[in-house]
């Protein structure tokens, strides 16, 4: 039996485990990547196991959330991450040079490595045949450290894509449509691949916008073959000596294999407040917009920039809409300024904004109150933006145009012919915005520079074989990293600082929470399906644990996050009978007897003080993650190690 892309990479990456769907993969990682809302935590992690030096081929840290400098806090942060790169051997990617997703992709990812970055969408690097993953600040500075990262052995979902995209219709508009055919937990235990002739058609930027996006879908990563395509985009970075080849074998077996024919897609946009709530553009015609954002990690690339700019020129966007443009990369914004692009985009009347996530995190250019913002990114989820009652729809960049032309969403096709596009051969080079380690021989004199916001690595406690607790949260489904942490540039310049960060925990839910929680000392959560979907923040586990929470009960959850929640100590378990959900309630007194029992059984008997009445929980944990759990967390587990 043949293998897929993916079984290939993990096949040559396992330290322990099989194949076996399922079962526990260890796998050695290549390279990593930390943005630096989730980066401080991670090298805070590394730096209490006691290492000296990264072990990996290449692990790169970027400056790219938290870029708005209000206060001391965010300037702190960033000082303290490249004093600690400089010391241990990391690369430091400073303010401005770019976001994470697109500058690896551009001048670091390679074709047949494993990647794991602490940012949910680093399966963007699937789009040159990397497995790259999502995965939380601790379980990626264990890998810096030489440590494997433990997967469960994915399912393989095969995409078919025949034809050729119509023009206005883009790669964004594909990966809306395999999410209204998956919705965001059909991808949960999979990995996606990406064929067909269908694929010959599509440009490494193209094909990257569907992986990033594959996030949205649950999905453990997705990937596209590593070919002719994938090996003139390395040459137009330099990087030629870069490219393998890497197929799927002619008989390899899929779980799910799904056709799309592009042929027949159109403009598809995802309503509020979910990236699976997804319509055809002309169907929404003559709503009114009031802001459009363009860039994100999904739409910033050059191919992006440059269909833009030729949409814009000599036209002025409407007076009743304001419209920001986030280029990618460094490279990408001088490069547009090179060809005189951006000189299209800005007498349209746009506002550049700088070479970041930005708006996307809700750092900045928040909309209106109640207002429509169309957005290029992969997320809407309620608050994200900044503005609670604000209504963020998905589109591509071509979509974006036209409503920011017309003050309305409008089916872009209506703008007439679309403009040509001519990529360069070569792309701009210059890395002088990533700086080099220092070397072995230097870097221990070097010092790591704290600022006051940094605050210790909150302690767990080992998990107890017998719990009494109050449930003191029960929420619904798909919840959100967004709603148990949320993100925006009043809360993410705290994400070094664990005690305050813990006043903003589930406020999109109940503000009363943080403190009842504390009050409490121990508490229990419960939820409903994919608990935990979106981010791979493990502050979305960090804060709970902090603030007393030590076990989490849902119907089911996202992939990343019960990862998070048993890296932070807090045992996640499962309904065996989901209506059990609707026979709990907040302020119930909930006891767990012989959990170490149950958790070799796989069931746990919970009991409800308030009635009598007796419910099974489920689980599957492996038996590194019972010890992890036992010992209160991946740290305390590694340090007893």
């Amino acid at each position: 039996m043949g293998l897929t892309i993916a079984q290939k990479i993990i096949k040559e990456h396992i330290i322990t485990g099989d194949l076996t769907v399922g079962s526990e993969v260890a796998l050695k990682i290549d390279q990593t990547l930390t943005q630096d809302a989730t980066g401080t935590m991670a090298y805070l992690e590394f730096e209490t196991m006691g290492l000296d030096r990264v072990k990996t081929e290449r692990s790169v840290a970027y400056i790219d959330h938290n870029t708005l400098q209000s206060g001391f806090e965010n300037a702190d942060d960033h000082r303290y991450i490249q004093s600690v790169c400089k010391k241990h051997g990391i690369y430091f990617s400073r303010p401005g040079n770019g976001i994470c997703h697109q500058v690896h992709l551009e001048r670091f990812g390679k074709p047949g490595k494993t990647l794991i970055g602490s940012d949910s969408h680093t399966p963007t690097g699937g789009g040159i045949g990397m497995l790259a993953m999502g995965a939380g600040g601790l379980d990626v500075a264990v890998a810096m450290g030489g440590g494997a990262y433990y997967i469960t052995m994915p399912k393989m979902y095969k995409v078919n894509l025949t034809g050729k995209l119509n023009p206005f219709v883009t790669a964004k508009d594909i990966s809306l449509e395999i999410l209204r055919i998956l919705s965001v937990k059909g991808g949960v235990g999979a990995i996606i691949e990406w064929g067909g002739e269908g694929i010959k058609t599509l440009t490494v930027p193209e094909r990257a916008t569907i992986t990033n996006m594959g996030t949205e879908l649950g999905a453990t990563t997705s990937i596209f073959p590593s070919d002719e395509i994938t090996r003139e985009f390395l040459k137009s970075q330099g990087r030629e000596e870069d490219y393998v080849e890497l197929s799927s074998d002619p008989d390899a077996v899929y779980d799910r294999i799904i056709d799309i024919d592009l042929d027949t897609l159109k403009p598809l946009i995802a309503c509020p407040h979910s990236p699976d709530n997804i319509v055809e553009v002309e169907s929404l015609k003559g709503v009114k917009v009031d802001q459009v954002c363009i860039g994100s990690c999904t739409n910033s690339s050059l191919f992006d920039m440059l269909k833009v700019a030729a949409l814009l020129k000599g036209k002025t966007i409407d007076p009743s809409v304001s419209l920001s443009i986030s280029p990618g990369s460094k490279q990408v914004l001088s490069m547009l300024s090179d060809c005189g692009a951006l000189s299209d985009i800005l007498a349209s009347g746009a506002r550049l904004l700088e070479c970041a996530c930005g708006p996307c995190i809700g750092m900045g250019f928040s909309p209106n109150s109640a207002g429509v913002s169309l957005r290029t990114f992969n997320r809407n989820f309620v608050g994200r933006s900044g503005t609670a009652d604000a209504g963020v729809y998905l589109v591509s960049p071509e979509t974006a145009v036209a409503a920011a032309l017309t003050g309305y969403i409008t089916d872009p096709r209506e703008l007439g012919s679309m403009p040509e596009i001519f990529m360069p051969e070569y792309f701009k080079i210059d890395d002088s915005a990533v700086i080099e380690p220092a070397e072995v021989e230097d870097a221990e004199s070097l010092e790591i520079l704290r600022g006051p916001n940094i605050k210790p690595f909150p302690k767990s406690l080992p998990q107890e074989d017998n719990l009494t607790a109050e449930l003191a949260l029960k929420v619904g489904d798909n919840i959100t990293t967004d709603h148990i942490m949320p993100a925006g540039a009043k809360i993410l310049p705290y994400r070094s600082n664990i005690p305050h960060l813990s006043q903003f925990c589930f406020s999109v839910c109940d503000t009363t929470f943080p403190e009842r929680a504390k009050a409490l000392s121990q508490s229990i959560i419960v939820g409903g399906i994919n608990y935990g979907q979106g981010s791979s923040r493990e502050h979305a586990a960090l804060v709970p644990m902090y603030l007393g929470v030590r076990v989490v009960i849902a119907k089911s959850f996202a992939r990343i996050h019960i990862a998070n929640l048993i890296n932070a100590g807090i045992m996640p378990l499962t309904f065996k009978d989901s209506d059990d959900y609707d026979k709990l309630s907040e302020g119930d007194s909930l006891t767990l007897a012989n959990v170490f029992d149950g958790m070799d059984k796989g069931e746990i008997l919970l009991k409800n003080e308030r009635n009598g009445e007796t419910y099974t929980l489920i689980c599957s944990f492996t038996e590194r993650q019972k010890a992890i759990l036992k010992a209160g967390g991946l740290l305390a587990y590694t340090k007893e190690g």
